[in-house]
């Protein structure tokens, strides 16, 4: 196949495309902006977490149902954002919702054991193959968890975790995040930078980014920090993809940082907050066939409800099951959740669940893909199960130096304005993926690559 020569965008079509688009968007989500006016007087910035912002205004959702949600404007969209990849099985599934709601006349809180968290357990256990599991209540809380539980297992403070990987919100790894290219520094010597005001710079400074995609990098790092008396007590990582878009492992990177890590006696931890349950049913473990020491779960774990949860050899987790790290939340293993999540693992993700998202990835894919070369735009599809996105860029991004340099923030904030306009409901962002759920179908994912192919036609007009 010939080599593409992607046409140069006009930015000024650009600026006029986003204009408009951006124009008929706050003229159609208005009762979002009367919303928002009432939020800012509660909500600090009106809204519920930093990331829901949006100028002039977020847009408030009122309802979901299957693949679809309906703003406060009762504009009905596809939903391609699912809470960030929580709803891999889809708005109001029968069957979870069921099953919450007989668990909510047996009582919903009692903060002591019951058998559902048993069975969830048993059932990651299986999938994961990792013998020993807690529960929190979030990804953050998970990666915190893990975090802790390896440096007492290893006697260490200091951690690795990839530059421009998110692992949540606390000061350990909100560290070398979204930060400015030119402050990233040397690449086999990245900066520790807070992500935001109120981190403290003596905690950011335990905490080292290395680049993705690049295992020798990490080694180097390592020993250097040996040298200085710091090795590691843990590398935490996304495993199946970095969520800069969708950044997929080259061949044997994975395998590369397992031998690492066991070579140095660092516990390696795989983050699939994101990416357990809507990759594979045993995620990045399954998919890749890489083991690692722990793995945190949340998300699409519980179905909708905030659940979290820290597998864990028998090694990696003697110090909880010893007492002598305290893994503890009064709504950790909250029955609600557990309803929801023994519910999703053993009725909802089956094996026909995963085919059908593989099937719709696919078609997002290929079409396109399709758009792409027909009208000889800039960019490429990557897409793993039920996760993807058109990445804007002439060259592969493989860790976030690349991505920094390459992703065309004007051209993603245009393709999200065209589709919000045509009823696709997109993350807003530049580094954000589509996620897909078991309850779309062909058809919502054919208007999602009608939508870009207006875009696509409109900026080659």
């Amino acid at each position: 196949m010939a080599v593409r020569t992607p046409i140069e965008l006009d930015r000024g079509r650009i600026a006029e495309l986003t204009a408009r688009e951006a124009k008929v968007l706050d003229a159609n989500t208005a009762a979002s902006g009367v919303m928002y006016a009432r939020a800012n007087h509660v909500l600090s910035g009106g809204v519920a977490s930093s990331y829901q912002l949006r100028d002039p205004w977020p847009i408030y959702l009122e309802r979901g149902a299957g693949s679809q949600v309906w703003d406060v404007d009762g504009t009905q969209m596809i939903d391609f954002h699912n809470g960030f990849g929580s709803m891999v099985q889809g708005h109001a599934h029968p069957v979870i919702t069921q099953a919450v709601t007989e668990r909510m006349s047996q009582g919903t809180h009692f903060a002591a054991p019951t058998e559902d968290a048993i069975v969830v357990a048993e059932e990651l256990q299986r999938r994961w193959n990792l013998p020993q599991w807690r529960y929190t209540n979030s990804g953050s809380e998970a990666t915190m968890d893990a975090i802790r539980i390896a440096r007492a297992a290893t006697g260490r403070d200091t951690i690795i975790k990839i530059f421009g990987s998110y692992h949540g919100h606390h000061d350990y790894v909100m560290v070398s995040i979204g930060v400015d290219y030119a402050s990233i520094g040397d690449r086999e010597n990245y900066a520790s930078l807070p992500y935001g005001s109120g981190i403290p710079q003596a905690v950011s400074d335990m905490t080292i980014a290395v680049p993705f995609n690049d295992a020798p990098a990490m080694e180097r790092r390592i020993e250097r920090l040996a040298a200085e008396g710091r090795l590691p007590a843990c590398v935490i990582m996304e495993a199946a993809m970095m969520n800069l878009g969708v950044v997929l492992p080259e061949p044997g990177y994975l395998e590369a940082v397992r031998a690492i890590t066991k070579k140095h006696g660092i516990i390696l931890i795989f983050d699939e907050v994101k990416t357990g349950m809507t990759i594979a049913a045993g995620g990045a473990v399954e998919k890749f066939g890489v083991l690692p020491d722990m793995v945190t779960l949340a998300k699409a774990l519980g179905g909708g409800l905030p659940i979290g949860a820290i597998g864990g050899t028998d090694e990696a987790m003697e110090s909880v099951r010893n007492g002598a790290v305290y893994q503890v939340g009064t709504y950790n293993g909250n029955p609600l959740g557990m309803a929801a999540a023994r519910a999703n693992l053993l009725e909802v993700m089956t094996p026909a669940a995963y085919a059908h998202l593989d099937q719709l990835n696919d078609f997002m894919l290929d079409g396109c893909s399709a758009v792409l070369e027909k009208y000889n735009l800039p960019g490429y599809t990557v897409g793993i199960s039920s996760k993807g996105c058109v990445t804007f860029a002439k060259d592969p991004i493989v860790d976030y130096e690349s991505f920094k340099a390459q992703q065309d923030g004007e051209l993603c904030d245009l393709a999200w304005l065209y589709n919000m306009n045509r009823g696709v409901f997109m993350t807003p962002g530049r580094e954000e993926e589509w996620t897909l759920s078991i309850q779309h179908s062909l058809e919502d994912c054919d208007r999602f690559v009608s939508a870009f192919e207006e875009m696509a036609a409109d900026l080659t007009a």
